[in-house]
């Protein structure tokens, strides 16, 4: 039974769409920042053994941003067909995207091998931190099929109404990714091969888990060989609604590259290592408050079509008051506790003296995040979803990567890299909200 937005309390309309969506992001950001923490505390190596690792986050944000790019044109297009009945056109779209993730994923794989070693110099790697980005990355490289179609057709067991076994495929993962690491890791004493090899197997499972789904008897829609072959006109039209989403992910990349190298070129390993474990705890604690975003979507959308304008002028309100509260209390529990922080990660004396200075620094004003995500939010719930990229790649190009490069030569090193996400938040955060205030919340009739 569909939810009916236009009754009930506005903010629980809200709170109700944006917990699972909570929970199901927590679960899957679990999934990556373990290996993290395990690897972080390996003896001796610990320090440059995470630095490896967080070389290797732009490589499968740039294999995420793929996934991505046909997961999210595809979806919307499939319950679109099967909104209008059209169960054959349902199965070709999954068919398309089914064909275009196989091949994406085979592509990456090859290309990340070939040229890995100068990517990772690229990316700001040293050839002590060299040796466990490549330990990680050559065995990570394996599961990529398995992590681009466990991830990439999960959006079609969701639109087909089964939330609960969409949730599953991210829950079984992390739980297996999550005992296993220890088990190779340490048990096997097999280090970073270790991590590497558990996230395989643990997105191998997921994999088999969504493929089951596709095979089983639940689902109307099958993957069939007819549908395989490539369509032009069709993967235009998937390609075409899905490049926000790739454009988004993959800005990502960018700045994430950027930093990177940034921080190798004026500070070293050391301030990599710190980096990886800063955008552990930013993806963390960003969370609660993209979801909150992204759970206000339907509200927004749903009453904005039933001309309940006053509703979508509450919801807004609401999601920004509670979105701001929140990324308040965030970044003074970073403020107040950055030791405590960074030890979950590392038990690296001088990688957590230097980290609690560039936490401080990273965090500042945390809190117009909230501006940002309400305003991208409000953006694509009602129709500008062209605004919001916008938006997105304003703060992350526009802003974090010129700085991240210019502040350092003047003068301010590696606190430069640190010092522009703060003001890209400022910034970016107002800009997209202040644009959204006077673009659509003013403009919405009483």
């Amino acid at each position: 039974m569909q939810s009916d937005f236009s009754q009930g309390k506005v903010w629980k309309n809200v709170i109700n769409q944006a917990i699972p969506l909570m929970v199901a992001q927590l679960i899957q950001i679990l999934y990556n920042v373990v290996d993290r923490i395990y690897i972080g505390h390996l003896p001796v190596i610990g320090s440059n053994a995470l630095t490896g690792i967080g070389l290797v986050f732009p490589i499968t944000t740039l294999v995420a941003a793929f996934t991505n790019l046909f997961s999210t044109g595809g979806v919307p297009l499939f319950s679109m067909a099967r909104g209008a009945k059209e169960e054959k056109k349902a199965e070709l779209i999954l068919g398309q995207v089914v064909s275009l993730l196989f091949i994406t994923s085979l592509a990456l794989m090859a290309l990340c091998y070939i040229f890995k070693r100068p990517v990772l110099f690229l990316f700001g790697a040293s050839e002590e931190t060299y040796v466990y980005a490549d330990q990680y990355l050559k065995i990570y490289l394996l599961g990529t099929i398995f992590s681009v179609f466990s991830t990439g057709l999960n959006g079609f067991i969701n639109a087909q109404g089964y939330p609960k076994k969409g949730m599953m495929t991210v829950m079984l993962g992390a739980i297996i990714n999550l005992i296993l690491d220890p088990v190779f890791i340490y048990g096997l004493h097999m280090g970073v091969y270790g991590a590497a090899i558990a996230t395989v197997i643990s997105q191998g499972v997921s994999f088999m888990w969504v493929l089951s789904f596709f095979m089983g008897k639940k689902t109307f829609y099958h993957i069939k060989k007819e549908n395989l072959i490539l369509k032009a006109g069709m993967v235009g039209k998937i390609t075409s609604l899905g490049i926000s989403g790739f454009v988004m992910q993959g800005t990502n990349c960018l700045v994430q590259v950027v930093c990177n190298k940034m921080l190798f070129m004026y500070g070293g390993d050391m301030y990599v290592g710190i980096m990886t474990v800063i955008n552990s705890v930013r993806e963390i604690l960003s969370v609660p408050g993209s979801t909150l975003g992204s759970g206000a979507q339907p509200v927004l959308g749903y009453n904005y079509g039933a001309k309940q304008y006053e509703r979508v002028r509450k919801a807004i309100r609401f999601t920004a008051a509670i979105g701001f509260l929140y990324m308040l209390i965030a970044w003074l529990t970073v403020i107040i506790f950055p030791k405590e922080i960074l030890s979950v990660f590392t038990t690296d004396k001088a990688m957590i003296v230097l980290g609690e200075h560039a936490l401080k620094l990273y965090f500042f004003g945390f809190f117009f995040m909230s501006f940002q995500f309400v305003g991208q939010s409000t953006f694509t719930a009602l129709g500008c979803a062209k605004r919001a990229v916008f938006f997105s790649i304003f703060r992350k190009v526009i802003i974090v990567v010129p700085l991240t490069i210019i502040l350092p030569m003047l003068g301010l090193g590696v606190e430069g890299v640190f010092i522009a996400e703060p003001v890209s938040n400022a910034i970016g955060g107002l800009a997209s909200f202040t644009t959204m205030y006077f673009t659509l919340y003013k403009k919405l009739p009483e």
